[in-house]
């Protein structure tokens, strides 16, 4: 048992999870796609109505287990600790387990049973990562918006198991989303920018702590009247183009490996903006455009990308996006295009088009599957820790 603790595999956040994430991706749209279209019954077992457990699985089965092995990587580097390593990541893995089969399988499981077997795995990453960040003074850092944003998680978590908290808990596990996956963009982009053209991209306080705050405080949106919730994604969106002009998009696009990030911000934009649009006037949609921008287009290019880079830069790799992973990048963006974009071109395929994204996630997450779980198996390759 103790040389299981020291395998590599449990030496770092991001080895543990992020196989899991992949595995995440490969199955959970799929499974939910066959149900959806009638293809395979839903299951008299799930903990909550099936699309309910789709949207619940998609956050906090596949997001949480891809940001979770990021936040766990990064926020030892952000404090200069070690990390947390050995059995508590083969507990967190086994927990991240148990809260799947919770969810699939725990319709009739008594609640003593179902709670802490359903929140065990959020509120130890949760825990985890607190524990780590409080680590640090707060002199210079802005760290402090994850001490208020990571136990938000476990409220959002709890909420959508309930039927009348649903709604309320779905909207605030997105607006997290969103706002960790704004704070990794601003922190990851300045490095990626110049590493790959010497150029620095701006970080004005003016302008980055009212974006952080706004995007936190949209966490509560569905206790806001619509107006002021929809008025509030309008200002955050405009002011992510204020800030974006200043970050040399012209640059960033002419390379996939850089440019995805900025596509999957855009991305954040554009699901700010038709969901603010929502909040004042119902549009003719195709489906849920504003939660699958986000599901789909941000966490399904963001994710990837960032996958392949600390599987390769912290297994002391060259970050170097060869073929295969500009071949992902791709199908993942075909993905979102399968998902929200042809359906209001072409309403009666629907199901195709769903099926089609579905295809597209399990053909990419399998692709890094396949490229990375050897990497993440086996020690570093300029023999460093980690």
């Amino acid at each position: 048992m103790t040389h299981m603790f020291r395998h590599p595999f449990f030496s770092v956040g991001f080895r543990t999870l992020f196989p899991l994430a992949c595995i995440a991706g490969i199955a959970l749209p799929l499974w939910w796609v066959l149900m959806f279209t009638g293809a395979v019954l839903p299951t008299p077992t799930f903990a909550l109505p099936p699309l309910h457990w789709h949207a619940h699985e998609m956050f906090y089965g596949f997001g949480m287990a891809a940001l979770g092995g990021f936040l766990l990587t990064a926020t030892k580097n952000w404090v200069g600790v070690r990390g947390w390593q050995s059995g508590a990541l083969l507990f967190l893995a086994a927990a991240w387990l148990l809260d799947r089969i919770a969810m699939s399988f725990g319709a009739g499981w008594p609640p003593v049973l179902f709670w802490p077997a359903t929140l065990l795995f959020q509120v130890a990453i949760v825990a985890m990562l607190m524990h780590t960040l409080l680590k640090q003074k707060l002199d210079g850092s802005d760290n402090f918006f994850f001490w208020i944003a990571l136990p938000l998680f476990v409220l959002a978590k709890g909420l959508m198991l309930h039927d009348d908290g649903y709604v309320a808990g779905w909207a605030m596990s997105l607006a997290l989303f969103r706002f960790a996956f704004l704070i990794m963009l601003e922190r990851t982009q300045v490095q990626f920018m110049r590493h790959a053209f010497r150029v620095d991209i701006r970080r004005d306080p003016a302008l980055d702590m009212p974006i952080k705050w706004l995007a936190l405080t949209l966490a509560f949106v569905e206790w806001l009247p619509a107006p002021l919730g929809g008025l509030g994604e309008l200002v955050l969106a405009l002011l992510l183009i204020e800030r974006f002009c200043y970050w040399h998009p012209r640059q960033a696009f002419t390379r996939l490996d850089v440019g995805i990030m900025y596509f999957g911000y855009l991305l954040i934009v554009a699901q700010l903006l038709v969901s603010g649009i929502g909040r004042f006037a119902d549009l003719p949609w195709v489906g849920t455009v504003s939660v699958h921008l986000f599901t789909v287009g941000v966490m399904g290019t963001i994710l990837p990308a960032m996958i392949v880079r600390i599987s390769k830069g912290h297994t002391g790799r060259n970050v170097v996006f060869e073929p295969a992973d500009k071949v992902v990048l791709w199908i993942m963006i075909a993905g979102l295009v399968a998902r929200v974009i042809a359906p209001q071109i072409h309403p009666a395929g629907y199901f195709m088009w769903l099926h089609l994204a579905a295809s597209c996630w399990l053909v990419g997450f399998a692709i890094l599957l396949w490229r990375y779980l050897p990497f993440l198996l086996a020690p570093r390759v300029d023999g460093r820790p980690g």
